[in-house]
């Protein structure tokens, strides 16, 4: 009995203990790209677009396109740390982004679509800092990937959450018209 007393209390402790959850957030131009990207990785809780980096409190996604906002289409990733780890996000930030455009990503351009890295503390800022000068080396290349510190994030409107998935043909045009895939793979292959 008491054995069973104590597989039970176990069992019970366990579904209690929490994922170690936590946040990580990206700009790779569209955020939708980005949603999609982030959302199909194990271990990846959920995948909000928003937007980060900039002065303007609560800002519309007019805000942020529209006028100098200072802000980037954003994703917040929150994941279990226990499953996959911030260097692992980050490696497939890279695959999912062109490193080397100062002008936006792919066919959106403007300061609103720049590629940005954002840290929460001196551990991920150094895990950036490792990977951005070891894939600098690798590509031999400049790349003009922002690095910043985070400070807000803002969710974006609803009807862009999931797009990639409510919208499925428009969103599979969206992306073949800027030739994403085909970008991306000159880059990294």
């Amino acid at each position: 009995m008491k054995k069973f007393l104590l597989l039970v209390t176990l069992i019970i402790f366990n579904s209690n203990l929490k994922a170690e959850e936590k946040k990580a957030y990206f700009a790779g131009g569209c955020f939708w790209c980005m949603e999609e990207s982030f959302d199909q990785v194990d271990g990846v809780k959920s995948v909000v677009s928003g937007y980060s980096g900039g002065h303007l409190k609560n800002p519309t996604y007019a805000d942020v396109i529209y006028t100098d906002s200072g802000h980037v289409e954003a994703v917040e990733i929150t994941y279990d740390s226990s499953i996959v780890n911030y260097e692992e996000l980050l490696e497939i930030y890279w695959q999912n982004i062109d490193p080397f455009d100062a002008e936006g990503q792919f066919c959106d351009k403007g300061k609103s679509y720049r590629s940005v890295i954002f840290f929460e503390d001196d551990k991920q800022k150094k895990i950036i800092d490792k990977s951005f000068q070891n894939l600098q080396k690798k590509l031999n290349k400049k790349i003009v990937t922002l690095v910043w510190d985070f400070e807000k994030f803002y969710q974006a409107e609803n009807y862009h959450q999931d797009y990639y998935e409510k919208n499925f043909i428009r969103y599979l045009m969206y992306k073949k018209g800027c030739q994403r895939d085909e970008t991306l793979k000159k880059i990294w292959n």
